[in-house]
Formats: C-alpha cells, structure tokens, sequence
C-alpha cells in the first residue's frame, strides 16, 4: 500500500535511454501533466540533455557508463547489470530527495525493460507501474512463453503456423528471429524476457496501442498480462491537439533537418513523396541499399530517403547527384512533421512499433520492410490485418527485397488497384487513433482511471 502524500500526486518515468523509449514514456508525461499530476523524467546522464518538454521535470540516473552509455559499454550483458546496480541506486536516491518535499513521488511508471525499479518503488513504499513499448500482440506472443503455453526455440512450418489462444495464427516470416533462434540474440531474448519477471506485482501494467487497434489481442492475455491500453503515445497535435503546441515527443538523440525537408516537400504536388526510413537503429547491407536506391530510380517517383551518414557509402555511385530534384537524402529529419505533410503519399518502413503507430495514426500507407526482432510481427498486422500497406517478400537466396519486388509495392500502394483501399483503411485507423486519445476515448479513460487512483492516496 501506497504511503499518503501530498494533494498533488508526482510520478516519476523511467525509460530505457534509446530513442524509441523515451518518446514513449515522455509523451505519457506530458499526458498525465495535462492532467494535474507532476510528472518528472528519470533518464541517464548521458540521454538528460536531450529532454526539454514544458511542465516536465528532468531528474539523472546512471547506468555506470555517464559518459557515452551503451555505446561505451559496448556490452549488453555488462551495460543491463551495470544499470541494475547503478539505476536502482540512484533512483532510489532521487525518490528519497523528493520524500520531505512539498512532491513526494507516489509512483514509479518504468520501462518492462527495467523490472528492477519496481523493486525500488516497494522498497519505497510506493507505487509501481510497468510500461510496455511494443506492441499487444508482440507483448502477447512473450507472455505465452514467460507462463509456458510454448517453449523456445520454437519451430514453425510455412503450413504450420504458430496457433496461440485468441490470437491471430503467425507463420515462420512473422514470428521475431530470436524465438526461432534464440542463440542469435541471447543478450536481447533474455531482456525482452525480464520484462515478465516480477510483473504480476505491479499494480498497473501499461501498453502503447489502444483498445480499437489491438483490445481483442490484450483480453486474450489479460489472465497473465492485464494491460491498459493507453496509446498511441504520439503527441497530440496531429491527434485531437488537447496539448497545446504538442507539436513533437520533446526528446532527440539525434539533431533533425526539419526546415530541409519541409521546404522541399513544399514543391511536391500532394501525396506524389514516398519517404523511406528505418529508424535509428537498422543497419541495412549494401546490398540491401542498392536494391531500394534501385526500385526509386524506376519508379520515377519523388522521394524523401533518410540515410545516416554512417550509410550514405552505400549508396550506388553517383546516385544522389543523378535523382537530385526528384529525391532528397538527408541524414535525419522529424518523422512527425514529415509524416504529416500532405506530399507524403507512402512510407516506406522498418515497423518498429513507434514509427507504426506513427505512420497508423497519420494516415499514411506503408510499405513493410521488417529487418529483425518484434518488426516482423508489426509487418504482419500493417499488411493483413490493419490492410493499410503492403509487405514487399523476401528473396530467398539473398534475405533482401530486391528491386523488382520492391518497386511493385511502391506502384502497388501509390498508384495501384490497391491504392484506394489501402488509403481508405489508413484514414478509418487515424481516426479512430484520434477518438481513442479524445476525451471519452477508451485511451484516454483508462489515463483518467489510474490518475484518479493516484489521487484517492494522496
């Protein structure tokens, strides 16, 4: 049982320090800020620069390695047991800072990756709250193995798919690599496995989708995984702007070239763009690039590329000078506004959850170009089930999508039979984004009902 605090609860987030974490976790801050409880932000000392939001406090934890992090690491077994230790002292420190203020902290809401921190918040005397990044279904697929429903590693058949209670049937391309080969990534398997560990002492259990998108897939779980539905966690101007100028998540690891792009998306005729991106982690082979530098060439469509400047050799020689005009390579840009702007007319993706969410609650169709982990299984909801884009197939010789293949998809979503109703799906799934997020919306009452949890203690 929570201890009586003050007449305004505080809460204090704890994300994991990667790009696709913080936003999350940031954007919920600022929901429960709009709200009336103090929010305040826990995140290492390498990644606390890098936030600035209105009405949200910024609080350093250390993860052991404050000058670089994971990248001075360069460990993930070493990097996750080092934050454990380090992460779980001085979270503790700062919930003890805050105790004799005028806002103790009534609850920690931490990142699933970090199980630890709810043993700090019992240790305390609060509350905690785990918050989960990825999507229902692929939150559902690891609670079948944490309670033993199957074991790893697990072996489909293309005519056998993987069958699991209430959940769609998942065959060997839509199930992520490590449960079919858990060797490849043991470090990341038993991350995403911890995320389970003490998780049925949390008092809430939060997810980043929403009850219209993914709510029959989360009830099938709920008897091992009872999760809110709280999402989609994207700020909401481009929803039902109730968060005045809510115009981006508040964090960057990485510096956008917003006024590039927007000022060369201005002389783009409406929906005529395809803009590629794959995230700030995708590598992809030379190969890989080449084929998809390809496929654009052929198309003769207008293009927005964003390739890192550790990728940028990898393009085809000379392409950038013989596409300039029709194409735009840039080094990063912000997805939001990118998203959101009436020349983009496709996206081609990596469907990591947040660039989903992102791209389903925008309206914008994609092309699903999964490389590993829970990608595979957000391509398959994108593609069949949500039917708001195409999922180019793999060669199965090289592993990569080639060219011809490729340039189908782009036709295909931009211009093809498909297009129409592609679009139609993708503008139904924004708006129910947005209702869902409104006032009354399922998201925004299960955020009303634990904020008013909070408040009955305080």
């Amino acid at each position: 049982m929570a201890k009586v605090t003050t007449i305004e609860p505080h809460v204090i987030l704890v994300p994991y320090p990667s790009q696709g974490h913080i936003n999350p976790l940031l954007q919920f801050a600022k929901r429960l800020a709009s709200k009336g409880v103090k929010s305040t932000i826990a995140t290492t000392k390498y990644t606390v620069n890098s936030i600035n939001s209105p009405n949200i406090s910024v609080e350093p934890i250390s993860d052991g390695f404050d000058e670089g992090g994971y990248t001075q690491a360069q460990n993930t077994d070493v990097f996750l047991k080092s934050f454990k230790e380090n992460g779980s002292t001085t979270l503790s420190q700062i919930l003890t800072k805050y105790e004799n203020s005028t806002h103790p902290i009534s609850c920690i809401v931490y990142d699933s990756f970090f199980p630890w921190a709810l043993d700090v918040a019992k240790k305390h005397g609060i509350y905690g709250a785990s918050f989960f990044t990825n999507s229902a279904m692929v939150c559902a697929v690891f609670a079948h193995i944490h309670h033993g429903t199957f074991s790893l590693p697990v072996k489909i058949k293309e005519n056998e798919p993987l069958l699991l209670p209430g959940l769609p049937c998942l065959y060997p391309n839509d199930v992520p690599g490590f449960i079919r080969e858990p060797e490849s990534y043991p470090a990341y398997l038993s991350m995403k496995m911890s995320q389970f560990s003490n998780v049925e002492n949390a008092d809430w259990i939060f997810d980043n989708s929403f009850q219209e998108l993914e709510g029959e897939i989360a009830r099938g779980v709920s008897k091992f995984w009872p999760a809110k539905l709280i999402g989609p966690m994207v700020p909401l101007s481009y929803l039902d702007g109730r968060i005045e100028n809510d115009k981006g998540y508040g964090a960057s690891l990485w510096k956008p070239l917003s006024e590039e792009c927007l000022n060369w998306l201005k002389t783009k005729p409406k929906q005529s763009v395809i803009y590629i991106s794959f995230g700030s982690m995708v590598s992809l082979t030379q190969k890989q690039i080449e084929e998809i530098a390809y496929a654009l060439v052929g198309s003769n469509m207008n293009f927005l590329w964003v390739v890192r400047d550790t990728e940028e050799c990898k393009l085809p020689k000379g392409f950038i000078e013989s596409t300039k005009g029709k194409g735009l390579i840039v080094s990063w840009c912000n997805q939001l506004e990118t998203l959101a702007n009436q020349a983009i007319g496709c996206f081609v993706t990596h469907c990591g959850w947040n660039s989903t969410l992102e791209g389903l609650s925008l309206g914008v169709p994609m092309v699903a170009m999964p490389q590993f982990s829970d990608q595979m299984t957000d391509a398959k909801f994108i593609d069949e089930i949500w039917e708001i884009g195409v999922r180019p197939k793999l060669d199965e010789l090289l592993g990569i999508v080639k060219r011809e293949e490729l340039l189908f998809c782009l036709k295909e979503v931009m211009e093809g039979e498909k297009s129409c109703e592609i679009r139609k799906n993708a503008i139904k799934w924004k708006d129910l984004a947005k209702k869902t997020v409104s006032e009354g919306g399922s998201s925004d009452k299960a955020i009303n009902e634990f904020v008013e949890s909070l408040n009955l203690v305080c």
